[in-house]
């Protein structure tokens, strides 16, 4: 019996040159179209700045209202709108530019209400409204002055 001689057969083998060549068009590639990343210091940052007034506003650490039998708001001894208005825009103003003087100084705004006996509910609710839309959350309510 013959044995068959089995034919090699050449192996086939890859070649590395093109494939080097290849990882560095891909290296290339990623390198060109990564964008930099920025470091933290080098974003710009605009901080808020603070108005400037004409005249110096003194205003205390905390505001007291006073509420009379006939509906007068009281601020800090200041008679503020009439007694019959119920959206009390002026006590609003000061009230407003009194929440942003306390929060550029980085307190907080306190205000006390202090109502007369015979003051209607719906008033202390008047006056309450005006503390909310201008933001005040620090309100606590005491007796009026003077009263025994």
């Amino acid at each position: 019996m013959r044995k068959r001689r089995r034919r090699r057969t050449s192996l086939v083998e890859m070649q590395m040159g093109p494939m080097i060549d290849m990882v560095f068009l891909l290296l290339v590639f990623f390198m060109v179209s990564a964008k930099p990343v920025k470091p933290e210091m080098d974003i710009p940052l605009g901080l808020p700045g603070q108005v400037a007034q004409d005249e110096a506003v003194e205003i205390p650490d905390e505001a007291r209202i006073l509420i009379q039998p006939d509906g007068t708001v009281i601020l800090n001894e200041q008679p503020l709108d009439q007694p019959d208005s119920r959206s009390l825009p002026e006590l609003v103003a000061v009230l407003d530019r009194f929440k942003k003087a306390a929060d550029a100084s980085r307190t907080k705004a306190l205000v006390t209400v202090a109502p007369h006996d015979t003051v209607p509910h719906q008033r202390l609710v008047d006056v309450l409204n005006a503390c909310a839309e201008a933001g005040i959350t620090g309100v606590t309510l005491a007796g009026a002055e003077g009263e025994e």
